[in-house]
């Protein structure tokens, strides 16, 4: 059966919605812990690199990289893709250390709620089949805890793109070049992720996504 247009106060008028100015800037990162700072320091010795040579290969500050290793900060999402791809490093394997080939016919299963958890200011992110390196796509749930543009320090974007479905609540995709959408249960959006965005949360809970990104794995 055909849905009805039926969505009283939740399909506001995109054009009423405030973006602030600060939406032109990139990302800055947000609090993390300390399990994946040490897993980025631990792979920087590895290599016998400084935190200059770092910073230098990737274009992450000196002082973001030294927070983000002593667990003082959580990089974003394009923060990660830009030290992983700098230190030439697969980023699943920040969330799970056992390295493999990638066989023909390779599979994952991730029981419920035993995902490697990343938490954010903005969203919890449970990143899924981490026991597999070399995917051409990154799945993951996030919970969204955000409820207005005004906890983002700015737009989210990096290489790819990504597709979310709304598991639980109601929530609302903001971009750069489109006009603000509402989504409900069962309902999807893809997109272009050089394109900047954020989600936030329209529900009295915090919402659930399945979230899948690619262009994030194969490292060049």
């Amino acid at each position: 059966m055909k849905k009805t247009a039926t969505r009283p106060s939740l399909r506001e008028t995109a054009a009423a919605e405030i973006v602030p100015a600060r939406f032109s800037a990139d990302v800055a990162p947000a609090e993390t812990s300390d399990d994946l700072g040490q897993r980025l320091k631990r792979v920087r010795i590895d290599k016998g690199w400084t935190l200059k040579e770092v910073s230098e290969r990737t274009g992450v500050a000196r002082s973001t990289l030294s927070k983000i290793e002593n667990g003082q900060m959580s990089p974003t999402y394009d923060v990660l893709q830009k030290i992983t791809r700098g230190v030439e490093l697969d980023i699943v394997e920040l969330f799970d250390q056992r390295r493999q080939s990638a066989p023909f016919g390779r599979r994952s299963v991730t029981r419920s709620g035993e995902g490697k958890p990343h938490p954010t200011d903005t969203y919890d992110y449970e990143v899924l089949a981490t026991d597999l390196s070399q995917k051409h796509i990154l799945p993951f749930k996030a919970r969204i805890r955000a409820r207005s543009l005004d906890e983002f320090p700015g737009w989210v974007r990096h290489e790819g793109e990504e597709f979310l479905c709304v598991l639980s609540g109601t929530v609302r995709v903001f971009t750069e070049f489109y006009a603000p959408v509402t989504l409900e249960v069962g309902d999807s959006t893809y997109f272009d992720s050089k394109m900047g965005h954020a989600i936030v949360s329209l529900s009295k809970e915090d919402a659930e996504v399945i979230w899948i990104c690619t262009g994030i794995s194969a490292l060049s």
